[in-house]
């Protein structure tokens, strides 16, 4: 979309935004950092300033016992400065390094820059109030409080001198929206604006003016903001993004605004917290996570990931669409831990040395394979993947395909995806292993293709250099070629599986899909069908006439006499056959539970072999089917439950439409399985314990919500 001239406080007019301009897409991998005045107490994690005033909780428990009651010993005492119950005086007030202290905002730019970061920037304002620059809106900011520093100016002099993009992250909608309600009324006008207790709209218009002095000093490139937005007056939000694209235009800037409510994908990008989609998404988006998986800022004794786990999901993300935007948690001092040092150094020097499989690339059509489940949705973990785990990626030019592999996976590897019935590799001109060292390459003798993959020798068994994650190298004398769909059927126009083919997903296809798929009407000469699979053929469109029904491969179609006479058909499960279901991101299979009451809760089980967790997918012929436990007999039921989070039940079969599941493929042979009634799809809750309960919820794309079946 190009961007127009001007833009207007409407919805279709900033709709009309590029929200992803190409140098974002190019920069993959930003840092940003939560630190201001709640990173002086070290204790509990960044809202410790709504947690100090809630009686009960550990951080009440500990600024009562360090500092006092906050009726006596209140938030902006960090601020403004006190003395705690030691006698120690207690200040946000880092000192630069050039007036004796600790604080260097030019060694924090270098070592993003060192880290691989082509955009960074800080949390200029978090939830309690307090701005990190010159403010004339709110009086109470780091040049008239604390420090003494316009500490926003200095972040942006410091990361642009670096050559560096600069973000800067705003989570101030929900000051006047939730953070500071445990605290009381304040007596002042000027308190009040700190703690978010002003009148409506004195609160939207402080939340808009605080924007509009961010953009006007820093001039960002990119804008993130945190959750509530939605709660903001929709007219100061338009205000907003008008201001801001149309100043970026007098910059002669592209720039992005992100969001996580509040907006949308037509001109700004969604910011998944702590996690990413599952599979590959459009448009565009970002995720922001933390190196530590307790607090956002710093902490005493706080714990960190892996540096696999943080640099496996950058390449995770990377691969489905997105980029990363990885926070640190700098002490009150202006000291950043070395144990923040040393991943971030070492994420840089896997950039450094294989920088060209990440950076300016994009998406592929898959965004890999492998035993190991990464993202799903916000507040997914970091994981770390294995050496049978790819991601891909490719060039822009889309004729370098790059297999990143997240292990060494010994002297030979098979990538399932380009099997020979996938992609044909015929303008395949090379295959190199990245070396040790930007821009060095080692050849690899040319790979052997099958129906069960691309087999690849490498040079030895044990890794010829140390690395996190090791990455082939494919390049085509044209573009890439397409990759087939990876359906549990094929189709073929000749006789032993020859002639031109069509990949089929379980679904119906009449003679219409048929030809969009590629075969005309009575074309179809072979077939081949997966294990727990059947494919009803039938000689009238839309599923009419005569039908055949075929429940395993059959090379010549001439010897049932139906040889080019399916118009229409229809792949679905084999209804004699049993299937393990199981959920995508725990690993768990669906579970029947036993001989149990109707209405019993199903769960969910760690996969032993047993009947309980074995279930028939019988098609009822109207694009539904019922699940039947092998051990009991009775239906997946969906009870008519509308709300999320309502278990899902078990019942002998009535034949009602709670009863009736749609299974829809989303890919990478993965399921949906929605209700009937409810329109809720199966949930598996996330990474929950053997014996939970199978839940249903609004489908939104999750891992959660995703199911494999194996014939058993």
């Amino acid at each position: 979309m190009a961007a127009p001239s001007s833009y207007s406080p409407t919805w279709a007019s900033v709709d009309q935004h590029p929200a992803a301009p190409e140098w974002f897409q190019d920069a993959k991998f930003g840092i940003y950092f939560h630190w201001g005045a709640f990173s002086v107490p070290a204790y509990d994690n960044e809202w410790y300033p709504r947690n100090m005033y809630i009686p009960g909780l550990g951080a009440n428990s500990h600024h009562v016992a360090t500092y006092g009651d906050p009726s006596v010993w209140p938030y902006h005492n960090f601020l403004d400065g006190a003395r705690d119950k030691a006698g120690n005086w207690v200040q946000f007030a880092p000192k630069l390094v050039s007036q004796g202290g600790r604080f260097d905002p030019d060694a924090w730019a270098q070592l993003f820059v060192d880290a691989g970061a082509r955009f960074a920037g800080p949390v200029s304002e978090h939830h309690d109030g307090f701005s990190m620059w010159n403010s004339s809106a709110n009086e109470w900011n780091s040049v008239r409080h604390g420090p003494g520093l316009n500490l926003l100016a200095l972040f942006r002099d410091a990361i642009r001198g670096k050559g560096l993009k600069l973000l800067v992250a705003m989570h101030h909608a929900f000051n006047f929206n939730g953070f500071y309600d445990h605290v009381p009324t304040q007596p002042t006008t000027s308190l009040k604006k700190l703690y978010g207790q002003l009148d409506t709209a004195a609160e939207n218009q402080l939340w808009h003016d605080k924007l509009k002095e961010v953009v006007d000093l820093a001039q960002p490139d990119i804008l993130w903001q945190d959750f509530d937005l939605s709660l903001v007056d929709e007219t100061q939000r338009l205000n907003f993004l008008s201001y801001y694209y149309n100043q970026a235009i007098s910059w002669g800037k592209e720039v992005v605004a992100t969001y996580k409510d509040g907006f949308n994908t037509n001109g700004e990008v969604f910011d998944y917290e702590r996690g990413g989609p599952a599979d590959i998404t459009d448009p565009y988006w970002l995720t922001d996570d933390s190196v530590s998986d307790s607090s956002w800022c710093y902490t005493v004794g706080m714990g960190y990931y892996s540096t696999a786990q943080m640099l496996h999901s950058l390449i995770d993300r990377i691969s489905k669409n997105g980029n990363m935007l990885l926070n640190i948690a700098p002490m009150a001092d202006g000291t950043i831990p070395q144990s923040q040092k040393d991943v971030l150094l070492a994420i840089g020097d896997y950039l450094k040395r294989f920088g060209e499989s990440v950076y300016a690339t994009r998406a592929w059509t898959a965004y890999g394979e492998g035993p190991t489940k990464m993202g799903g949705g916000s507040f997914t973990a970091p994981v770390a993947g294995t050496n049978k785990d790819f991601r891909f990626t490719r060039n822009k030019a889309d004729n370098v395909l790059y297999a990143t592999v997240l292990g060494w996976p010994g002297s030979s590897t098979t990538i399932t995806t380009l099997a020979s019935g996938r992609i044909d590799l015929r303008s395949l001109t090379s295959v190199q292993l990245l070396n040790n060292s930007s821009g060095s390459y080692v050849d690899l003798p040319t790979p052997t293709q099958s129906g069960d993959g691309l087999h690849i020798s490498l040079p030895s068994s044990s890794a010829p250099f140390n690395a996190l994650a090791y990455v082939l190298k494919f390049t085509f004398s044209g573009r890439i070629p397409a990759l087939s769909a990876n359906g549990v059927a094929g189709a073929y126009s000749d006789v032993s599986y020859g002639g031109t083919a069509a990949k089929l997903v379980l679904g119906s296809y009449t003679a219409a899909q048929l030809q969009s798929a590629g075969l005309a009407a009575r074309t179809i000469s072979s077939l081949r069908i997966s294990a727990g699979y059947q494919v009803i053929g039938y000689s009238g469109d839309n599923f009419s006439g005569t039908a055949w029904t075929f429940s395993a491969d059959n090379a010549d179609l001439r010897d049932s006499g139906n040889n080019d006479a399916i118009t229409s058909l229809k792949v679905i499960f084999n209804p004699a056959k049993y299937f393990r279901v199981t959920n995508v991101t725990d690993g768990l299979a669906l579970d029947g539970g036993g001989n149990v009451a109707s209405g019993s809760n199903l769960k969910q089980w760690t996969w032993d072999g047993s009947p309980n967790l074995q279930w028939q997918a019988v098609d009822l012929g109207n694009g539904y089917y019922r699940l039947v436990n092998r051990t009991n007999g009775m239906v997946a039921d969906g009870w008519g439950a509308t709300d999320n989070g309502a278990p899902a039940q078990q019942a002998p079969w009535n034949g009602g439409p709670h009863q009736q599941w749609q299974i829809t493929d989303r890919g990478n042979g993965q399921y949906s399985i929605a209700n009937r009634t409810t329109g809720l799809v199966l949930d598996g809750g996330g990474q929950v314990a053997s014996g939970s309960v199978t839940k249903q919820w609004t489908w939104n794309g999750s891992a959660n919500l995703q199911w494999t079946f194996t014939a058993q």
